[in-house]
């Protein structure tokens, strides 16, 4: 397995179109005021968090279930930063559209800066082929409510190139592709 360079994602992504928007370089001010960094890094892509988020919250006592989502389990946020509760957690999508190549696997990873404030960030491996803006999950581990920020870095994804190709395929699966 080899884990893809700056200069392979900045081709990748200017020939191909892997990532849409794309940044080639790692962006650490915007308009002159410092932001959480996002872009190319030397080996992998930091995403941006969009300014749209899926509040977790137990007002109507409903239950989380992954197979039918109760409307009632949480609350829409439109903002340029979005306030977690306690020990709680949040939904969004990243800005960048990504159209992953049939021989690369990505792997997403949190971002120092929200894991030093106690917010995990998870999702799943974006597998050979797959393509759309990413989902992502923000918990809350803190007794604390804790601050995420929308069009700023949340989390990095390293792309991998694995040792041959995988029995099953992403894109003919339908739905798989899907944002929350």
């Amino acid at each position: 397995m080899t884990i893809k360079s700056d200069r392979w994602i900045r081709e990748m992504a200017e020939s191909r179109g892997m990532i849409e928007p794309f940044e080639p370089t790692q962006v650490r001010r915007v308009d002159g005021r410092p932001v959480i960094s996002f872009g190319t890094s030397s080996y992998g892509y930091d995403v941006r968090c969009a300014p749209e988020f899926k509040v977790f919250t137990n007002i109507f006592s409903a239950t989380v279930d992954p197979k039918a989502f109760d409307d009632r389990s949480f609350v829409d946020v439109r903002e340029d930063s979005c306030i977690i509760p306690p020990n709680s957690f949040a939904l969004a999508s990243t800005v960048e559209y990504f159209r992953i190549p049939s021989d690369v696997l990505t792997i997403c990873l949190g971002k120092s800066t929200y894991a030093r404030c106690g917010i995990i960030v998870n999702v799943t491996p974006l597998e050979p082929e797959w393509e759309g803006n990413v989902t992502l999950e923000f918990s809350n581990t803190t007794t604390l409510p804790a601050r995420i920020y929308a069009n700023e870095g949340v989390a990095q994804l390293l792309l991998d190139l694995p040792a041959g190709f995988g029995p099953v395929c992403q894109k003919p699966l339908g739905g798989l592709c899907e944002s929350f």
